[in-house]
Order: C-alpha cells, then sequence, then structure tokens
C-alpha cells in the first residue's frame, strides 16, 4: 500500500485510538502491515494485552548505527467542547488536517514511515539502516516505551529523531519529570476540640508553602532552565466535625537533565521533615543533546538549507518519549522535530498545516538520504 505522507495521516486519525482507555491496537495493526509489505522487519510488543508497540527495521549493508524515528499512534480523549470537525476523518479544509492526534502525533508518524518507505523500497540496502520505533501508550506515561527500553529491543542508533510536534524545528532538550505524592499522619480528635488533635492538613499546609517557596541550587540548564515545582492535588480528612489524622499531597517536578531525581527526592525529605512519607508516582528523566555533536549535524544541515539560515536549537519544558528511548538506545544523541503545532496538543479541532506534512516528509527524506544511502 503507497500512500503520500498526507493520506497516511489521514488514514491513521480514522483509527480512534484513544488512550484512555488504550485502543492502539488496530491502528499498529495497520502500520505493522503497511511496513512489512515495504519489506521492513517488523517486531510488535505488548506491554499490556492489546496494547502493542512496534520496532521496524530496514537493515543497512554496514556495520553503521542506524538512523531511528520515533512516535506514538494513542490519543488523548476529545474532551467536553463540542467539535467542529468530525475527529476522527481526517478533514482537510483552507490548508490543515483537522482531527484529533493531526498534531499530536500521528502526522509526524505518517510523516517519517512514508518517508522511509520511498527511501527503502525497491533500492539496494542502505549503507546505514533505518530504525522506526512506533509506540502506544505514551500520553499516560510513556508505557510502550519504558517496556521497549526494558526488554533491550531496541539495539544500537546513531540518532533518533522524535517526531513530536515542533513546527518542524529542532528541539535538542526537554525536561524530565518526577512526580511525588507526600503523606503527612496526625491524631483524630472533635473539631471543637482541636487541642486534642493533630492536625495532618496544617502539616502539609506548611510543606506546600516550604516547596513553593523553595530554590533548587542546581545550576539552570542554557535551554531549559531551572527544575520547576507544581503541587497538582491535594487531598486529606474525612468529615467537616474532625480534626483530620491523615492528609497529602502530589507535585510534579519538572526536572533538567543534570538534576538526579534521587538528589531531588532526598532534598524535599530534608525540606519537609521526617514526618512526610514521600511516594515516587513516576519517574521520567530528560535529554539534552549538545547542539554542536556530530550526529545530528547532517539534520541541521538540511534545515539550513531550506529556511536559509542555520535554527537555533530549543528546549521544551514537556518530556516524551525520548525519556525512555534514550537511555534505551545508550544515551543516543537526539533530536525532537515535528510536524505539528505544540498549541494544537490536546485541543478541540485539533489540527495542522498540509504544507507542514510535506515539508517534514522532505526533512525526513532528506535525512535518511544523507545518513544512510
Amino acid at each position: 500500500m503507497n500512500l503520500s505522507s498526507v493520506e497516511l495521516a489521514k488514514r491513521l486519525i480514522q483509527f480512534p485510538s484513544l488512550n484512555p482507555p488504550g485502543e492502539e491496537k488496530a491502528c499498529v495493526e495497520f502500520l505493522a502491515g503497511m511496513l512489512t509489505s515495504a519489506g521492513l522487519e517488523v517486531e510488535t510488543y505488548e506491554f499490556a494485552p492489546d496494547r502493542p508497540s512496534i520496532v521496524a527495521r530496514s537493515r543497512g549493508s554496514s556495520s553503521l548505527k542506524p538512523l531511528a524515528f520515533t512516535g506514538h499512534v494513542d490519543v488523548v480523549p476529545l474532551g467536553l467542547k463540542p467539535w467542529t470537525a468530525k475527529p476522527f476523518e481526517g478533514e482537510v479544509r483552507e490548508g490543515k488536517l483537522f482531527g484529533r492526534g493531526a498534531s499530536d502525533m500521528k502526522a509526524g508518524v505518517a510523516a517519517f514511515v512514508a518517508a522511509t518507505i520511498a527511501q527503502t523500497a525497491n533500492k539496494p540496502l542502505l549503507k546505514r539502516g533505518v530504525t522506526l520505533v512506533i509506540t502506544a501508550g505514551e500520553e499516560t506515561g510513556c508505557e510502550g516505551a519504558f517496556h521497549l527500553a526494558r526488554k533491550g529491543v531496541l539495539g544500537p542508533a546513531e540518532l533518533l529523531v522524535v517526531a513530536e510536534p515542533s513546527s518542524n524545528l529542532p528541539i535538542v532538550a526537554h525536561k524530565g519529570s518526577v512526580r511525588l505524592r507526600i503523606g503527612a499522619k496526625g491524631k483524630t480528635a472533635h473539631s471543637s476540640m482541636p487541642e486534642m488533635g493533630d492536625n495532618a492538613i496544617y502539616k502539609i499546609a506548611d510543606w506546600i508553602r516550604r516547596i513553593e517557596s523553595h530554590t533548587f541550587s542546581i545550576k539552570p540548564h542554557p535551554l531549559l532552565g531551572g527544575t520547576t515545582a507544581s503541587v497538582t492535588t491535594v487531598f486529606g480528612g474525612q468529615n467537616i466535625n474532625s480534626v483530620p489524622d491523615s492528609a497529602g499531597f502530589t507535585v510534579d517536578f519538572r526536572t533538567i537533565p543534570d538534576h538526579k531525581h534521587s538528589d531531588l527526592v532526598a532534598e524535599i525529605q530534608r525540606l519537609c521533615g521526617d514526618g512526610a512519607a514521600i511516594e515516587i508516582v513516576t519517574d521520567f528523566s530528560g535529554f539534552a543533546t549538545d547542539p554542536d555533536h556530530p550526529s545530528i549535524q547532517p539534520l541541521m544541515q538540511i534545515l539550513e538549507s531550506r529556511l536559509g539560515q542555520r535554527p537555533a536549537p530549543t528546549g521544551a519544558p514537556y518530556f516524551t518519549d525520548a525519556s525512555a528511548l534514550v537511555p534505551g538506545f545508550d544515551n543516543v544523541a537526539t533530536v525532537v522535530i515535528g510536524l505539528g503545532e505544540a498549541a494544537q496538543c490536546h485541543q478541540t479541532d485539533e489540527f495542522c498545516y498540509v504544507q507542514q506534512i510535506d515539508d517534514a516528509f522532505e526533512i525526513y527524506s532528506s535525512l535518511i538520504q544523507r545518513m544512510c544511502d
């Protein structure tokens, strides 16, 4: 099946691969069949029943490390606000492709899949191979990517291209995240006699204020700034006329790559004191690639020739599947570059520009030619 990158993006949007609950299977099976028909070696790996991810390879004729691309096919729910476009149709109007996942990030997946097939079909082996990693479960914690990394099935790579939305401009660093649940214990009593109890909510209120005013001593990253903290939920108490004997809150720390999460957790423990019970909920690393790293220079040269000037690499405050795949690929040089618009992620009437899909296809095709052919 030969589809243009735009037509493939439309087709992928037509799979309602919502997460939650996790309905990626049909979309993944479609892509697996397409890549197999194109001659790639395709393996699927389920991190949960009917939740597969793909590792597809076009082998190279040499021992050079492959060029790798990655993207996810799960999409977030539609939300309560009505759509003016049909979210799972792939409608094109006014130069835009509408649909859930258009920017985040099925069109990006379509562009690198179409580029890989175009550059490998009916040709002798490329000198350098190409590896495609297409994941499920990214939106709820990168489950598919972490599963692949844990299984050790990724192999080596010279460069990892993450096709998340960046308006086709290079992002060479993004933050990680460590999310904590912090709890306090107290002693219950009747609320008319608070001196008889030990109010757990007062304890967490004090800890929240400490975290809010805390500044980490680690040196800021030149593209990412410093580590940040956001208290995201608060819970505690059982009824309005009792002193609460338990309470807690969650906090999401967005970390720079040099900030070790074990050091952060220890620092928060010292800040709150021994009475704070700290549980790590999720733990995702950031990444940072030197803008002068030799492995990303072919991409930067392609972009410079297209734009008329060398683009300035940037950083992003969010994390992607790179949190799992960069260490899974043995700390490979990595660039996030995809056609979508970051501001469109998770939005009602999500869209991406059709021209950007064509541009991404050309960028990825040129990169395969320059690095692999």
